[in-house]
């Protein structure tokens, strides 16, 4: 796979030409894409594409200098190197700053230089995240990410995740990947056998717009779930490219078809260089009031926030109350009254 550290060779290969802006942009936030995911751009339309605005440099990422680059507070919850211990029961473990294509809405922009400038783990490193994990059993789930841990050697991955499972306190490990998306060659069956094998193992992959479910990418999917690796999609909401109900329906329905489980809807992170991506929650919340009457819950990912500051994930439903005890129905036309069953005290 051919991949492109600037703008000049990726607006070459994409058959365009690099505009004025794209060196600025550039001297920021690194240009880091690959030939696959290029392929999938219509380079007539470039500016409007849904897939060239996740990958190609935008002036409008430079037009926010007030916010910050690490909204979330990951670093001062890092208890370890490597281990953000947020939430009672989960940590995340950074494995890599390896990605297959550097997302301009990359919620961890701030580490951005050459685009490979978060080393992979040590040894000594994994060993002090485990050595956490083993006098902290509170912690039952390990999230796997980066960067993108399947990025790694095989090799390397692997002394990870046999690390990490070995851990007796750690019943659940997600890998966060989204080669599927952006790189679905990488996913084979030597990956996919060695995945099966670890007890309570999810991929969780992250495709944001139907048009990265190229036949590629679904073989890849396939492979996984066949493989009896259970896979779920988290999809970020995002101004310009999969805002608005119809693509999103689109997506969550091939995902489901392919046995993959949208899993979250995240409102874009306020994160430096980031935000010109964000929608407003309320039209994450007009969208799934969309769905409600025509999308299953098989289909329906959770739509949520993360909390500035390290307060957490908070999910998001919209309002549906009438007025006491009555509720629209599902076209939004119709208050009905729903009275709870009042049961006479037993003598």
């Amino acid at each position: 796979m051919k991949f492109h550290t600037s703008a000049r060779t990726a607006f070459e290969a994409l058959g365009v030409r690099i505009p004025p802006e794209a060196a600025e942009v550039e001297a920021r936030f690194p240009v880091y894409v690959n030939d696959y995911y290029l392929k999938l751009i219509d380079p007539a339309n470039w500016r409007n594409d849904p897939i060239a605005r996740q990958a190609l440099p935008d002036r409008a990422e430079l037009e926010d200098d007030s916010s910050s680059f690490d909204p979330l507070a990951e670093e001062i919850q890092m208890p370890v190197a490597r281990l953000i211990h947020r939430f009672a029961d989960r940590v995340v473990l950074l494995a890599t700053g390896r990605c297959a294509m550097r997302c301009r809405f990359c919620f961890r922009k701030r580490t951005w230089t050459t685009g490979m400038e978060l080393d992979d783990i040590s040894d000594a490193e994994l060993e002090e995240a485990c050595a956490y994990l083993r006098r902290t059993p509170a912690v039952r789930e390990v999230l796997i990410s980066g960067g993108d841990p399947l990025m790694l050697p095989f090799e390397h991955f692997r002394r990870i995740v046999d690390a990490v499972a070995a851990v007796e306190s750690i019943e659940i490990i997600r890998i966060a990947t989204r080669l599927p998306a952006v790189w679905p060659q990488r996913i084979d069956a030597e990956l996919c056998d060695y995945l099966r094998r670890i007890p309570g193992l999810w991929v969780a992959t992250h495709f944001n717009h139907p048009r990265e479910l190229s036949a590629e990418a679904r073989r890849a999917c396939a492979l996984l779930v066949s493989s009896g690796v259970p896979v779920i999609n988290q999809t970020v909401l995002l101004k310009g490219v999969n805002d608005d109900a119809e693509t999103l329906e689109q997506l969550f329905r091939s995902l489901v078809a392919l046995r993959v489980k949208p899993h979250y809807l995240f409102h874009v992170d306020p994160v430096r260089g980031v935000r010109h991506f964000a929608t407003g929650i309320g039209k994450g919340l007009e969208i799934l009031r969309a769905f409600r009457p025509r999308l299953s819950s098989l289909a329906v990912p959770t739509f949520a926030i993360d909390l500035p500051e390290g307060g957490g994930k908070v999910a998001l439903q919209p309002d549906y109350s009438a007025g006491a005890e009555t509720y629209w129905d599902i076209h939004g036309k119709k208050a009905i009254p729903y009275r709870m069953m009042r049961c006479k005290e037993s003598r």
